[in-house]
């Protein structure tokens, strides 16, 4: 009963440890990003959001939803490719690639 008293403090003891060094580079990673992005210029940043609202209030709406619906296949490509790669690497079983549309049972 010892031990586990001792594995269960320890434990809570190194996870708040963690949480607490983690916490602390989290914030200075924060910062020092924030202060390469300050001094890029943000500026650039929004040049082009207001480039891109000036295209947009220039296209007719036709144009606006081909636009649109570029993006939306674009991003389900994304989306299926990212898919097929979880599905490969989860479909592998004791080393075995199981096919999951022809091992489906069909009613």
């Amino acid at each position: 009963m010892s031990q586990s008293s001792n594995f269960t403090s320890g434990f809570f003891l190194g996870a708040l440890l963690g949480g607490i060094v983690g916490g602390v580079a989290g914030v200075l990673a924060a910062s020092r990003i924030n202060q390469t992005n300050s001094a890029k210029g943000t500026s650039s940043l929004s040049q082009l959001s207001e480039d891109i609202r000036q295209n947009l209030a220039d296209m007719s709406s036709d144009e606006r939803m081909e636009v649109a619906r570029r993006g939306l296949e674009d991003k389900i490509s994304e989306l299926n490719a990212a898919i097929e790669e979880v599905r490969e690497q989860l479909g592998t079983t004791n080393g075995h690639f199981t096919d999951y549309e022809t091992s489906t049972i069909d009613s």
